[in-house]
């Protein structure tokens, strides 16, 4: 007898939480069925190309010793990261490979920068980085850049995992 009442609690509070959820949130906002709207499966077969250069083993100290939290000063870090990028400008401003990406992905994984601080303080849009006013330091690739083919299988997980925890 004990234990049918105590089945008859569980059970009342168990359709009491139930409906207690369910009232709290009967329907999808409509935010959550824009992100899935669009040409999402066109999308997905754009693939870009790898990228030729590796951003793996690249001095960061350049962009992180001067773009600083918690101001992170527009002028002092779109400075820094144009020192960082222009010597390659050539492989990030290419929108066929995934160089621009995988730059970003590293240089916030040096310095713990704010999503978007350097796309839109420093990025002129479509046209990518503008390196007029930048001395330059050559046009090569600094670095040992053709690195990237034999490490562009290990850094997918890497990125996946980077573009989740950043867009999410």
């Amino acid at each position: 007898m004990a234990l049918t009442r105590r089945f008859i609690f569980l059970f009342a509070a168990a359709i009491l939480a139930g409906l207690a959820s369910a009232s709290a949130s009967p329907f999808l906002s409509d935010s959550v069925l824009q992100a899935s709207t669009g040409s999402t499966g066109r999308s997905l077969l754009q693939t870009n190309n790898g990228c030729p250069m590796s951003f793996e083993s690249q001095d960061y100290t350049i962009i992180t010793s001067r773009c600083k939290a918690p101001q992170y000063p527009p002028k002092e870090c779109c400075d820094a990261f144009k020192e960082f990028a222009c010597p390659f400008a050539v492989y990030i401003n290419n929108q066929s490979t995934n160089c621009a990406d995988a730059m970003f992905s590293y240089i916030n994984l040096h310095g713990s920068y704010p999503a978007g601080l350097f796309g839109t303080e420093c990025v002129k849009g479509k046209e990518g980085v503008s390196c007029e006013g930048v001395p330059g330091k050559g046009a090569g690739v600094p670095s040992g850049g053709r690195r990237a083919q034999g490490s562009i299988r290990s850094l997918v997980p890497i990125l996946c995992g980077l573009g989740a925890l950043l867009f999410h």
